[in-house]
């Protein structure tokens, strides 16, 4: 009886939980169904419920724009990014964290500014540095960027994972004649997993869903998946459809990478949260 009422207690919080959780997930269900709808029913009113499937969508997005060459694109700019942005920053976050040296809370102050600067005010500059070195419409420019603004993140987060092992571990491998690289690649580095996967879906999101950067420096050649929906827009008409077609394919990998790494992502969240 006592646990039947205790069930009864929990149902404005299993009910709160369901809308929640609704709120997020009815826009995703709503344009994944309408990159499946023709353009009558996309615009009826009221919305329809029932409709007969099309591939129409998905035939003009991957046949005549040829969308699959900027989803490569985003591809590799997102992978250099990423694998750039953990060997470089995770041995920072792990000398800023270990090593005591004069003016480090100012260095880690200064790494974490350049998350401050709002991306707008920085946008025409790196437009012409890039047109005089040449690089415009390139993966080299985009990861430059990104890499930029993405080491400030790691370095960050990671930091925190890093200060939560003892030192005592590492000073015992030391004594058993461990290198200070042994004891980043073989005690620390694994028992920070977590956050390096929490760590590392930040920057593949972050990289992947960058729209104004993408937007300036490229033409065709380097032009990304979330610039590419843009086409769809045009002056006579928007191609709902083919947009919502898109923007399922743009979603689809950080689906797919946050359930392969959900257990280690979760984990990473709730250790960051926490100090032990």
């Amino acid at each position: 009886m006592h646990l039947t009422k205790r069930k009864i207690k929990k149902i404005p919080l299993y009910v709160f939980i369901i809308i929640v959780t609704g709120m997020f997930v009815f826009p995703i269900y709503w344009f994944i169904t309408t990159s499946f709808k023709n353009p009558v029913d996309i615009l009826s009113i009221p919305p329809s419920w029932v409709f007969k499937p099309t591939f129409k969508n998905y035939n003009e997005l991957f046949g005549v724009q040829r969308f699959q060459f900027n989803i490569l694109n985003s591809t590799i700019i997102s992978s250099c990014v990423v694998a750039l942005s953990l060997i470089l920053g995770v041995p920072a976050a792990y000398a800023l964290s270990r090593i005591n040296i004069k003016g480090k809370q100012t260095l880690y102050f200064w790494v974490l500014t350049s998350r401050m600067i709002p991306p707008m005010a920085l946008a025409v500059p790196f437009f012409m540095i890039f047109s005089r070195l040449h690089l415009l419409d390139t993966h080299i420019a985009l990861i430059i960027i990104y890499l930029t603004f993405n080491l400030a993140l790691v370095i960050w987060i990671m930091k925190t994972f890093f200060d939560d092992i003892p030192a005592s571990l590492e000073e015992a491998a030391v004594i058993d004649g461990c290198s200070t690289f042994s004891c980043f690649w073989k005690i620390s580095l694994p028992l920070v997993s977590p956050g390096l996967a929490a760590t590392t879906i930040f920057c593949w999101i972050m990289s992947w869903n960058e729209f104004l950067y993408a937007l300036v420096l490229t033409r065709r050649a380097a032009k990304t998946a979330p610039v590419a929906v843009t086409v769809f827009m045009r002056f006579i008409d928007i191609r709902w459809g083919t947009i919502a077609a898109g923007s399922t394919f743009i979603m689809l990998p950080i689906i797919i990478f946050a359930v392969v790494v959900n257990k280690y992502l979760i984990s990473g969240l709730v250790r960051g949260a926490l100090k032990e």
